[in-house]
């Protein structure tokens, strides 16, 4: 399966202004990059990072008035996909390094607000069976709608409020996993069939596979159902949306035109 992803967005920096970004399809084994192109305005300072647990790039820049970005590549999905209903829970003390700070809370996902809840509702479920439940309750109970959240929503005033957009469902995804004690996080991906078409947001879990090294593997969930795991392109992964954010400024940012278009054939 070949995706076809055509990005732009630009924004205004009223004083120098050191900005992260983070927008291009991630370098990694599930997924290969056919074709890549990058164009960005030019800037005082440029420089790449690698991103959280090395799943993509992040792009310094440092610079001042009008900033524009483009991005156009074709990747080829090449992921394993896995029956997640059969997957077993791991024990926190059999997990790898890489997982355990998902279990903990973060700035958007605080899960031991929800362990009670976890235990009542998904009483009768473990593991991938669990996680299977608590995406179908996310898609039965919550209504997509723009508008009703901002960049300060939480998890919790998602959960209360039952609805939002792609980032509410999946830190409520995230935050219900984390207080079953199953590794959670977050992921900035690209998606065709997502509506509005815009850069999009899953979560991602850990759970059992005997077969790996680490004694475990990452899956994908989307609550919103909109992403088939075949056919998404990962960006970046974090904690919460906090940490792999298109664009994170450190300074005053008027924010201009954006547009994500995915195709798959």
């Amino acid at each position: 399966m070949t995706i076809t992803i055509e990005t732009s967005f630009s924004f205004s920096l009223p004083s120098i202004t050191d900005v992260l970004l983070q927008f291009e399809a991630a370098h990694i084994p599930e997924q290969r990059i056919l074709t890549c192109n990058t164009d960005l305005s030019p800037s005082e300072h440029c420089a790449r990072v690698p991103a959280q647990d090395d799943i993509g790039e992040r792009i310094w820049i440092r610079a001042e008035g009008e900033f524009s970005a483009s991005y156009r590549a074709e990747v080829q999905i090449e992921r394993q996909l896995t029956d997640l209903a059969a997957l077993e829970k791991l024990a926190p003390h059999d997990m790898p390094g890489e997982a355990v700070q998902y279990l903990f809370d973060s700035r958007y996902c605080a899960a031991d607000s929800l362990q009670t809840f976890v235990q009542e509702e998904f009483s009768d479920t473990q593991g991938g069976a669990r996680i299977a439940a608590i995406r179908d309750w996310i898609a039965r109970k919550f209504t997509y709608t723009s508008g009703v959240s901002g960049p300060q929503t939480t998890a919790l005033d998602s959960f209360v409020a039952r609805q939002g957009i792609c980032r509410d469902y999946a830190h409520v995804m995230i935050a219900l996993a984390r207080a079953s004690a199953i590794p959670a996080r977050y992921v900035a991906c690209y998606a065709p069939g997502v509506s509005p078409p815009d850069f999009h947001a899953i979560a991602e879990v850990f759970l059992s596979d005997p077969e790996t090294d680490s004694g475990g593997t990452w899956q994908m969930v989307d609550a919103t159902g909109m992403a088939d795991p075949a056919q998404t392109v990962k960006i970046g992964v974090g904690r919460d949306a906090a940490d792999v954010s298109f664009l994170t400024s450190f300074g005053m940012t008027d924010f201009g035109d954006k547009q994500v278009t995915v195709t798959s054939d």
